[in-house]
């Protein structure tokens, strides 16, 4: 079956709200005058949402938080809620980044509770998940990200699935210049599936996308995503260039 295919674009602490638009007008002049076989999303920090939005009204360009709080609102000084994003005009947000557990401690706890308020927001949620060096050098990788997902997201029901995009990270990947091989990210993408698969049946698992996010680079774009379980990448720093991104895009020409 078509799966959608997405490249969400994630900006982390970079780019002031300047730079931030100067980068999606170049993006959407680029990916608005074509028609692409894949989504495209991406996701400035929370100062500068309002402002890309407004920018991408016209555009075929998605915009996604990079995080939300799993409170409806109160005394939680520095975090925002959903409400907050979808008052202007967030569709998605990103949840359990490799960085927010590993920095910010955290769980697959509070991931799950983040998740159930972004769905209660009606907000897609990019699920992110992912193993260790340690852990995929003790040949435990598969049990952590079965785990990872199980913990996060197995409490709901399947039509929640119509909303949830997974975002496979190999956490040994990230920013090291270690990318793991295209065979590598299909035989865990395959994994996923098959747990899923074994939750849900086979009618949430074959629609479910789940994407890379392990340096995905131009050079290497069209081989990882050529794979049958690939359905994008969660793109880090190559997101921060027009032509660098646009390269990653043009992969599902």
């Amino acid at each position: 079956m078509m799966r959608r295919k997405i490249v969400a674009g994630n900006w982390k602490m970079n780019n002031d709200i300047n730079q931030g638009l100067e980068l999606v007008k170049g993006l959407a002049k680029e990916i608005d005058a074509k028609n692409y076989n894949a989504e495209v999303v991406v996701s400035p920090s929370f100062v500068n949402l309002a402002g890309v939005v407004s920018e991408l009204k016209d555009s075929k360009i998605g915009v996604a938080a990079q995080n939300m709080n799993e409170n409806v609102s109160g005394a939680f000084t520095g975090e925002v809620s959903g409400s907050m994003l979808t008052a202007i005009g967030i569709e998605k947000v990103i949840i359990g980044h490799s960085e927010r557990r590993a920095i910010y401690g955290e769980t697959d706890a509070l991931l799950a509770a983040k998740t159930d308020a972004a769905l209660a927001n009606n907000l897609e949620v990019i699920f992110c998940f992912g193993e260790l060096l340690e852990e995929r050098k003790s040949g435990n990788h598969f049990d952590v990200v079965t785990s990872q997902i199980e913990k996060g997201l197995f409490h709901l029901e399947a039509s929640a699935f119509d909303k949830i995009v997974l975002a496979y990270e190999p956490v040994w990947a990230i920013g090291t210049g270690e990318t793991a091989s295209p065979e590598q990210a299909q035989e865990m993408h395959a994994h996923i599936r098959k747990v899923v698969d074994a939750k849900y049946g086979a009618a949430v698992a074959d629609k479910l996308p789940i994407l890379y996010g392990g340096s995905v680079k131009p050079s290497n774009a069209k081989e990882i995503f050529s794979k049958e379980d690939v359905d994008g990448g969660l793109i880090g720093g190559a997101a921060l260039k027009v032509e660098d991104f646009m390269g990653i895009i043009s992969a599902f020409e």
